[in-house]
């Protein structure tokens, strides 16, 4: 029987997208925080915007062959803060404002209706809840919740950023399994990609797994998996009234 929910967290609690708009926004960042720290970029946006936009394509392809997270140190101080001169002891110092800046503008991000009542529901139910999320920043899926106030619904937030491992390796799995103190047939994982949500939960042995189209979905899952979802979803009311439903 399930007895905990975990959820990932852009793209499945919350809508997220990214734009023009949030692009060039993002780098003027870059370069406004870099200033406050004394390092004053003689670069136009257009050019921030293509260097922010290399150092990340650079990471990833490290990134994405081995399913393992650098602290924002090594991400922006080897792969991206190079291309505009600075060095990784000029970047350390300020590293983690530029990842946390990075996940909040770069992307559009806005809570799921809905979310909150699932939530509550879920609660009511006695389950446990918790959250496997792949993030560059160490301290920005804290902030949000706490933002969005869902932040005390959640017994665990297991981070690839705190872990060093990304969804679908099976090791951020077995740790959020260790922080929840749960067994992975008892537990339901709810996710909006393929080949890290459902692929990596059904691998880690998880009981079900819900599925939720996000305008990530296309984007990440270019392939064909094997594994399938217990549930399709449109709506993440229904991970409450599925769950509900079982119990009956």
């Amino acid at each position: 029987m399930i007895d905990t929910v975990l959820f990932d967290m852009g793209g499945t609690l919350e809508d997220i997208f990214v734009d023009e708009k949030s692009m060039y926004e993002a780098a003027g960042r870059v370069l406004a925080i870099s200033e406050d720290h004394g390092h004053k970029l003689d670069v136009d946006i257009e050019t921030a915007v293509k260097k922010v936009k290399e150092g990340w394509d650079a990471y990833g392809v490290q990134r994405d062959s081995d399913n393992r997270e650098l602290k924002p140190e090594e991400i922006w101080g080897n792969y991206v803060m190079p291309r505009f001169g600075l060095t990784f002891e000029q970047v350390k110092p300020f590293s983690e404002e530029l990842a946390y800046m990075y996940e909040v503008t770069h992307y559009h991000r806005e809570l799921r209706p809905g979310v909150s009542e699932m939530l509550e529901g879920l609660k009511s139910m006695g389950l446990k809840l918790g959250i496997i999320s792949n993030t560059a920043s160490l301290y920005q899926v804290f902030q949000i919740l706490d933002d969005y106030g869902i932040r005390g619904y959640f017994q665990d937030v297991t981070l690839s950023s705190v872990t060093g491992y990304r969804k679908p390796d099976h090791n951020i799995f077995k740790v959020s399994l260790y922080q929840m103190r749960s067994k992975a047939e008892n537990c339901a994982y709810v996710g909006d990609t393929y080949s890290r949500d459902i692929v990596g939960a059904a691998r880690a042995g998880f009981g079900e797994t819900f599925h939720i189209h996000s305008q990530l979905t296309a984007i990440k899952d270019t392939g064909i998996y094997e594994e399938k979802p217990t549930h399709t979803i449109s709506d993440i009311y229904e991970v409450y009234t599925i769950l509900k439903d079982e119990r009956k």
